[in-house]
């Protein structure tokens, strides 16, 4: 019983180690669409089941294409998955110049919760048609659709059989298919489940339908000049699923297409060709003296500098017209004037040295507690010019007391006014009854 268990866990290991290494081939044609849909069911299988069942069908699986050989994919190819839990999509349409050429994508499948990955290649050989390229081509812009619901086969086929409805050609293709974004289109917001737009090109081998030109005429060009929907008479055909802009419809007719020839390179497929090793410089290049660029940095500024500074310091010092040459060319009455301003200056800045002087006439109280005139302290003739004009007061709780008055007229009998000790000039300075009573 455990030998068989053993057997049949050995054989599930060979199958996965074989589907991960092995190759799948599709064979598209050039100038058709290519559609290759990287299912998550497929790759399922290939990474180790877990405990618990049904957990396996959650994973979030990423893909990861490539050329082999190449950090990315042909420029032709393009691929798209919109999350985690949505299958991954190559599309793109060959040209003639990849026929005959293999190219092998290698597709790497994270599992995000695992961390694990399994690889497949896909091997894709572009075969040739002999309607390569179909002649008449028509571009049609779906709003309300997105690249990835446009490539479902279901959605492409209904398109399809609306437009061969319209156009009925022979031979109907799709050509190409392109995200609006990629065309510079805008995220659209993420309300009434807008659509980000889808260009899809078609090409038959019959000329353009009547229904198609409408477009073309006078009226309709006017119409979506002033952004409004032209009139078309087969609208109604794919309004039920497909909401065109027929202002954004390309007609084109490769019969009368012009080639321009131009000297510009060819883009090529994207990919850079192997041209080898990279092969870095020798270690024996020789060393370069910079002395001489050192010496240009700084002898150059240096040099202009000096200059600058020779001519400021001759303009400075070696012009001046000096005192002597100054005052003989002023006024003798503008002279003394000034002498006798700078006199007086020396005699006020010696006199704020004195600190032994009265009180100015200002810093005393004039009236009493009881609203009456106290008489002054000093005579008409006092010399006040040598008194400070302000004063500053600091110690307000040492307070002394003049004699003030009385009403009756008395001047033997006085009563005492309180008033504050002051300082002059940062020096207290008190006034004594005695002298009070002197003035």
């Amino acid at each position: 019983m455990d030998t068989a268990v053993v057997v049949v866990w050995l054989s599930m290991v060979i199958t996965i180690l074989s589907r991960s290494h092995a190759d799948r081939n599709v064979y598209p044609s050039a100038g058709v669409l290519f559609v290759h849909v990287l299912e998550r069911e497929h790759f399922k299988g290939e990474f180790p089941p877990y405990p618990k069942p049904g957990d396996s069908s959650n994973d979030p699986i990423t893909f990861n294409t490539n050329l082999m050989g190449y950090p990315d994919r042909p420029g032709w190819l393009r691929y798209i998955q919109r999350t985690s839990h949505s299958d991954g999509v190559l599309y793109g349409s060959p040209t003639a110049e990849h026929v005959g050429k293999a190219t092998i994508i290698e597709i790497t499948a994270y599992n995000r919760r695992t961390f694990e990955t399994a690889r497949h290649n896909l091997v894709i050989n572009i075969m040739s048609t002999e309607d390569y390229p179909l002649p008449y081509q028509a571009e049609f812009f779906i709003k309300n659709m997105n690249v990835e619901e446009m490539l479902a086969s279901e959605v492409l086929g209904d398109f399809l059989g609306a437009v061969k409805n319209v156009w009925q050609p022979e031979r109907l293709n799709a050509i190409n298919i392109t995200s609006a974004l990629d065309r510079g289109g805008r995220v659209p917001l993420p309300i009434n489940n807008l659509k980000e737009g889808v260009y899809v090109m078609v090409g038959a081998d019959v000329q353009f339908s009547s229904c198609l030109r409408e477009v073309e005429n006078p009226h309709n060009q006017l119409r979506c000049s002033q952004e409004m929907e032209p009139v078309i008479s087969c609208d109604k055909k794919f309004r039920a699923q497909f909401d065109i802009d027929w202002c954004k419809i390309n007609l084109v007719d490769i019969t009368k297409v012009v080639t321009i020839h131009s000297n510009r390179p060819d883009p090529g497929t994207g990919v850079l060709p192997d041209i080898g090793e990279y092969n870095p410089p020798s270690e024996s290049l020789k060393s370069r003296d910079f002395f001489a660029d050192f010496l240009i940095t700084l002898a150059v500024p240096s040099a202009v500098a000096m200059v600058l500074f020779t001519i400021l310091g001759y303009s400075m010092c070696c012009r001046r017209e000096g005192v002597d040459k100054r005052n003989m060319q002023t006024p003798d009455i503008q002279l003394v004037h000034h002498s006798s301003i700078q006199k007086s200056t020396k005699e006020l800045r010696s006199m704020s040295k004195n600190r032994e002087i009265s009180w100015p006439l200002s810093t005393l109280p004039v009236f009493s507690q009881s609203g009456e005139v106290v008489p002054p302290i000093h005579p008409d003739n006092y010399e006040t010019t040598s008194m400070p004009l302000m004063q500053t007061q600091t110690n307000l709780q040492n307070q002394i007391q003049i004699p003030q008055q009385q009403p009756s007229g008395d001047r033997d009998n006085y009563c005492m006014s309180t008033f504050r000790r002051l300082e002059v000039n940062g020096i207290p300075e008190e006034r004594k009854v005695a002298e009070a009573l002197n003035l």
